[in-house]
Parts: structure tokens; C-alpha cells; sequence
């Protein structure tokens, strides 16, 4: 119902579906973040492990997440996230780790974090956004930027012969990560089987199986400088031709 002021003034209804666990993400208009964290949300919330969580974010726009959810967070120093959550995992194996970051805190700066942590079988999850870009700072060379593909620092487009082929992550941990891991690649093009993958890489750490990872392609189209069709077809096409959705490695059902 509608009220007024104490100036008299019409106030616009608030839907009763708001409450104080609900509220917009700080992303720029078009991004993929927002999908992500409500697919991450979901899963939580299905799962029931609400009370269990500890959410880890990085530096970059992955921080802007700190103060999303209604569970304990910490934002870490640049690419030491996959670190910090596997410490409180060590100190508490009850709880439900995630370490959530962009390309270049995984990749780059983070990757011997991200990588050791997937051969030591770390029994957290850690859930990379890909947006072929690093976002924040302006839109510059990422690990996971495209061949040909121009940014702040590539204007020419990514030369592979200077630079190297782009980071494919989740095909790196399937190769190091011992048995029990959870390996896959979703999308914000396709919200639903995203969601799945997340909440199997949440449920293989309950389980306590091994170290989990999702990458998650994402949309930057503020740094793409695409409109709204450029932006779907970029991550639905070009990124989804080089980087296979799916999933890489599936913990074996034990027998007996």
C-alpha cells in the first residue's frame, strides 16, 4: 500500500517480496557477476547450508560481492583467496568454503594458489568468473583474453605469438587434481545448468570427496564497448567455441 510522507509527498509501493536479505548487486549494467552470485545464492539456499558458510572474494570486481550475502565473508589480498579459504577449511572442516574470483586472481597473480590447492585435493570450492578481461582496472590484458580479441593493452588484438594462448583453467585442474575432484565450466548464457554446476561442486565438498572448481563464462560489456546483442553473442559464440562448457571431472561413485 502506498503512504505519505510527512510531507504530504505519495511514497512509491515497496513489493513485499524485499526484505533485508534482499538487495541489488553493485555491478555495472550487463555483467555477468550478478547471474553468478544468484545462481551461487540459489545453491546455497537449496542446499541448506546457509549457516555453514564462510564466502571468500578477491580483489577486483569478484569484490564487490563482499556484502551480498547474509553469511561470513572475507575479501582478500589480490589472487590469495584460494589460500585464505583453504586455511579456514584446514581450522574448521565443518564449514562450506568458497573462494570466488575473477580470471586474472586465478589465473594470473593466483594461479600457483589455484594450482597447488587442485593437486593437494584441498576439499574447498572455488568458482572463477571469466570475462576475458581484467574489469575493474579498465579492461586490459587477462590470462583468458582471445586470440585477436583488442583491449586496453592489446589494441591490435591479442597476438598468441607474443603473448601465448589463452589460460584454459578448469582443463588444467581435470589434469592435476587427484580423485574426488569436481571440474566443470558453466555459463551465465545458460543460468540453470550454471546453477547445477555449482551446487554438485558445493555437494562433492560436503561430501567431502576433493577440490572443486567452476569457471564461469561472464560478460564484461562495459570494457567489450558492446550493446546488448554484441555482449550475448560474444560470450555465447566466440567465448563458448574457445572455452567447452561442461564438466571436466566427476567424483567416481564409490562401490561397496
Amino acid at each position: 500500500m502506498q503512504e505519505l510522507n510527512e510531507k504530504g509527498i505519495l511514497q512509491p509501493a515497496i513489493p513485499t517480496s524485499w526484505n533485508e536479505d534482499t538487495k541489488p548487486h553493485k555491478f555495472c549494467p550487463g555483467c555477468g557477476h550478478g547471474i553468478i552470485l544468484k545462481c551461487l545464492g540459489e545453491a546455497i539456499d537449496e542446499l541448506g547450508i546457509k549457516d555453514k558458510m564462510v564466502f571468500g572474494c578477491d580483489i577486483g570486481c569478484s569484490l564487490l560481492a563482499w556484502d551480498f550475502f547474509n553469511v561470513d565473508t572475507v575479501q582478500t589480498h589480490h589472487g590469495r583467496t584460494t589460500p585464505v579459504i583453504t586455511g579456514m577449511k584446514r581450522a574448521n572442516e565443518d564449514i562450506v568454503g568458497v573462494a570466488y574470483m575473477g580470471d586474472g586472481g586465478g589465473y594470473a597473480i593466483g594461479s600457483q594458489h589455484l594450482f597447488n590447492a587442485a593437486v593437494r585435493g584441498e576439499k574447498i570450492t572455488v568458482i572463477l568468473c571469466n570475462n576475458c578481461n581484467y574489469g575493474m582496472t579498465g579492461g586490459q590484458m587477462a590470462p583468458t583474453t582471445l586470440p585477436g580479441m583488442k583491449t586496453e593493452t592489446t589494441p591490435y588484438g591479442r597476438d598468441v605469438e607474443q603473448t601465448g594462448h589463452p589460460t584454459k583453467g578448469p582443463e588444467m585442474v581435470a589434469a592435476v587434481a587427484p580423485e574426488g575432484a569436481y571440474v566443470a565450466r558453466g555459463t551465465i548464457a545458460n543460468a540453470r545448468q550454471l546453477k547445477g554446476f555449482i551446487k554438485k561442486a558445493l555437494q562433492n565438498q560436503i561430501d567431502g570427496n576433493g577440490f572443486s572448481f567452476v569457471e564461469c563464462l561472464s560478460s564484461c560489456p562495459t570494457n567489450w564497448r558492446t550493446n546488448a546483442k554484441q555482449t550475448w553473442e560474444f560470450v555465447e559464440k566466440d567465448m563458448a567455441q574457445y572455452f567447452k562448457v561442461g564438466e571436466l571431472r566427476t567424483p567416481q561413485v564409490k562401490e561397496g
